[in-house]
């Protein structure tokens, strides 16, 4: 890559200025300190101040779980060098972060189709105005983003290689992405899975034994040194909460704090869009639910109607779900499912993976959510509308790379983490496009092996 950027200097001076000037506009004018940041920015101020790492009470400090310790430690070390709640600046740190996953993204282009397709992989990544809104947004993506690019960057390195180091780096990014996010294990997962097809499967030939050796050495050695930096936390979580909790909770729920599965049983049998996660799930406990905003299919008869109206009717009447009322909506759910299986467990999850991945992704902007009923101030369509069609631009231009690059074997590892991460989604019962961000540097990639239209090149 050092060797493509001297050849091309010119060219990734003026595009790196061009990602900079887009995401500093984004900065400017939409930056998002969010409930979630002051979640993560407590933690970081406790943890940096008091040595407790834990959220502020009214009269004390408790210790918490309910975040991994990945992103508080970056808040913390940005709080020590520049001041406590320097939320601006955390931004700035981001920008430059994401600019290094456009490095990242034209270097897996480099190795694994050529120097034409890594400039335009990098044009894409510097260029998405997806990757630039959330990095002026004070959440874990940017860092994942740029995690999950180092480590497939690294693990391609190492399948082209074969050297050891290479695979220690790629297990230490994917432990990086872990302590960001529960779900940056699917990326272990998905090169763990890979490595293991590749010990099973790999061809007869004369160093057989040999390639099946390096194959066993490079998965345990990425899932030793991935799982190394979870220990400390699992350890501390035992000896303060007496309980093995090596990642965090599902649901983000502190210890004894009742979560309501049923009620979310219930909403997994009808949600297929972000629109609903924001009108009906998120809302739920403390604000009302607004029964004319549910769609149609979350009955399937007068009678089941009925039901569920009374269910947001005694909801709504305490603006909390009690174990009574979640038994109940419970068993809705359970009836829901048996009569339709197929609809819970195939054709909604396909609806969820296929709206994260399709919406015009207007979550962070003052856009309305419902983008296509037009009734948002002019600006906000138009910009609703653009943001879907330079959105489906990406994915069309990718689909057709990989039809074009399915030659190269190791694109293969690329695609498992986008189907086993899209499979994952689909299980999810808040559907929010942003959890398909740590793909788009797989999507960057392939769309640049359309664009450069050399399909076998490499």
């Amino acid at each position: 890559m050092r060797e493509l950027v001297r050849k091309n200097c010119r060219f990734f001076v003026i595009f790196s200025i061009a990602a900079l000037a887009l995401r500093l506009i984004f900065l400017l004018r939409f930056p998002a300190v969010v409930n979630d940041s002051f979640v993560y920015g407590d933690i970081a101020k406790n943890w940096l101040q008091h040595g407790i790492y834990g959220l502020s009470g009214p009269d004390e400090i408790s210790p918490t779980y309910v975040r991994l310790p990945g992103y508080p430690a970056f808040l913390a070390f940005i709080f020590a060098i520049f001041g406590i709640e320097h939320y601006r600046t955390v931004l700035l740190a981001q920008m430059f972060v994401d600019i290094g996953t456009c490095f990242l993204c034209a270097d897996i282009a480099l190795r694994l189709i050529g120097p034409r397709t890594a400039k335009i992989a990098f044009v894409l990544a510097a260029l998405c105005p997806f990757l630039a809104n959330y990095s002026a947004a004070a959440l874990t993506e940017t860092l994942e983003v740029f995690f999950t690019a180092l480590a497939l960057d690294l693990a391609v390195r190492a399948l082209q290689d074969a050297r050891l180091p290479y695979w220690a780096g790629c297990g230490t990014a994917c432990g990086a992405a872990m302590l960001l996010r529960p779900d940056g294990a699917l990326l272990l997962i998905a090169i763990e899975a890979y490595l293991i097809a590749k010990l099973l499967f790999q061809r007869q030939s004369g160093s057989l034994v040999v390639a099946r050796r390096k194959h066993l050495h490079a998965a345990l050695l990425v899932a030793v040194i991935s799982i190394l930096p979870l220990v400390p936390w699992a350890l501390r979580n035992w000896h303060v909460f007496h309980r093995f909790q090596p990642l965090a909770p599902r649901y983000a729920n502190e210890e004894e704090e009742f979560v309501p599965m049923g009620f979310n049983l219930w909403v997994k049998t009808w949600i297929a869009d972000y629109v609903s996660v924001e009108e009906i799930y998120w809302p739920v406990p403390g604000s009302p639910i607004e029964a004319e905003r549910l769609p149609s299919r979350a009955f399937d008869t007068e009678r089941q109607q009925e039901e569920t109206a009374e269910l947001i009717a005694d909801y709504n009447s305490i603006l909390h779900v009690s174990p009574l009322l979640d038994k109940r909506f419970e068993a809705l759910a359970s009836a829901r499912i048996r009569v339709h299986p197929a609809r819970y467990y195939f054709w909604l999850p396909l609806l969820r993976i296929a709206d994260m991945w399709l919406r015009p992704r207007t979550e962070m902007l003052p856009c309305d959510s419902r983008w296509w009923e037009f009734n948002d101030e002019p600006r906000w369509s138009a910009l609703a509308i653009s943001l879907g069609a330079i959105n489906l631009f990406y994915l069309l231009c990718s689909v057709v790379g990989v039809m074009r690059s399915r030659t190269s074997e190791l694109l293969g590892l690329l695609l498992l983490f986008v189907v086993l991460r899209s499979a994952f989604l689909g299980t999810l019962e808040n559907p929010e496009p942003r959890y398909t961000l740590e793909m788009f540097p797989v999507a960057f990639v392939f769309a640049a092996a359309s664009l450069s239209r050399i399909p076998k090149e490499g």
